[in-house]
C-alpha cells in the first residue's frame, strides 16, 4: 500500500481543518502520566489492596515513601504543564506548581478518612456485599469516587485540565462520570454505577445513595449575547442529606434541591425542589411527590408543584 496520498491528504488537513491540533503549543499533560497518578493515589489511600504481592506493616513506610515520591513527581510536571496551558505567558509555573502540588499532599490523610466512610456506606447500603475487601477490590464507586475526591483537592486549588483528565480515568474504567467540581459529602455510594452522571456544579450531601443511570445535570444553558454557554455560574441540583435516588432518575437545574431524607423513585424526571421527607415516583403521567410521615401529598405539573387535598 502506498502511504503517501494518505499522508499528503493528512497533513492538508492539518493546515485547512485547524481546531483539533496541538502543534508549536505547550506541552500537554500525557494520558498514561495522569492515569498512573491516578492508579498511585488509589495504592495510597488503599495500601495492600492493589499490590502484586502482600504489603506488612513493616513495609508500609517504604512503601508509602516511593508512592508519595512518584506522585509528587507526577503531580509537579503535570500541574507545571497544566498552570502554562492555561496562561503560557506566566513568567514561572514550575514555581507555581510546586506549592499547589504541596497542599493537594497535605490533604490526603483527610482524603482517606472522608474515602473509608465511603467504603462503610457501601458495605452497609448492598445486602449483596459480603465483605469490605469485595467492596474495595470489586465495586466501580471506589475508585470512581475516590479519585473524583482527589481530582476536587486539585479543582478547589484552581489547578486546571488535570482535574477533568482524573476523573476521565474514573469514567472510563466504570461508566460513572463525576466532574471534579461536585461537591460531595461523607458515606457516598453509587451502587452499580453505570451511567451515572454529576455535574459541575452539583452539591451532594452526607450518606447519599445513588443507583445507575441517575442523572444530576443542568436545566439549561445561559448564553452570551454571542450564544455562547456562560461559565461559572449554577446549573445543577442540590442533593441534601440522607437521599436516596433510585435507578435512571434525572434531576435538573441549579435552583433544584431535593430535600433531607427523600427518596426519589425510578425513571422520574425532577426539575423543581423537593421537600424534605418525601417520596416521589410517577402514577400514570404525574409525579407524585408525598410526605413520608403523613398522606398529604403533591403533584408535579408541567410548570409547578401543587399540593392536592
Amino acid at each position: 500500500m502506498n502511504l503517501d496520498p494518505i499522508q499528503d491528504a493528512l497533513l492538508t488537513s492539518y493546515e485547512r481543518d485547524g481546531g483539533i491540533n496541538h502543534l508549536d503549543g505547550v506541552n500537554l499533560p500525557a494520558q498514561d502520566s495522569v492515569n498512573q497518578l491516578a492508579v498511585d493515589v488509589m495504592h495510597l489511600l488503599f495500601p495492600g489492596y492493589f499490590e502484586e504481592a502482600g504489603l506488612t506493616r513493616a513495609q508500609v513506610p517504604q512503601h508509602v515513601r516511593t508512592l508519595l515520591a512518584q506522585i509528587r513527581d507526577h503531580l509537579v510536571c503535570n500541574v507545571e504543564k497544566c498552570l502554562r496551558f492555561a496562561d503560557a505567558g506566566a513568567p514561572s509555573p514550575s514555581q507555581a506548581a510546586e506549592p499547589l502540588v504541596a497542599e493537594a499532599l497535605r490533604q490526603l490523610p483527610e482524603l482517606r478518612r472522608i474515602v473509608q466512610t465511603d467504603v462503610v456506606a457501601a458495605y452497609h447500603g448492598d445486602p449483596a456485599a459480603h465483605s469490605v475487601e469485595e467492596i474495595i477490590l470489586a465495586y466501580p464507586c471506589v475508585l470512581s469516587i475516590s479519585v473524583q475526591r482527589f481530582a476536587h483537592i486539585l479543582y478547589r486549588l484552581g489547578v486546571p485540565l488535570l482535574p477533568r483528565m482524573l476523573t476521565e480515568f474514573g469514567h472510563e474504567r466504570t461508566g460513572t462520570d463525576i466532574h471534579p467540581g461536585a461537591r460531595i459529602g461523607t458515606h457516598f455510594f453509587i451502587d452499580h454505577g453505570t451511567g451515572v452522571v454529576i455535574g459541575e456544579t452539583a452539591r451532594i450531601g452526607n450518606h447519599v445513595k445513588l443507583y445507575q443511570g441517575v442523572t444530576l445535570g443542568a436545566k439549561s444553558f445561559e448564553v452570551d449575547p454571542d450564544g455562547n454557554p456562560v461559565k461559572g455560574i449554577k446549573r445543577h441540583p442540590d442533593i441534601d442529606d440522607h437521599v436516596t435516588i433510585y435507578a435512571h432518575a434525572t434531576i435538573l437545574g441549579g435552583d433544584t434541591r431535593i430535600g433531607q431524607n427523600s427518596i426519589i423513585g425510578s425513571n422520574v424526571w425532577i426539575m423543581n425542589s423537593v421537600p424534605a421527607d418525601s417520596v416521589a415516583y410517577y402514577k400514570g403521567e404525574n409525579l407524585i411527590v408525598r410526605s413520608r410521615n403523613a398522606q398529604d401529598k403533591f403533584v408535579e405539573t408541567a410548570e409547578t408543584l401543587h399540593w392536592v387535598i
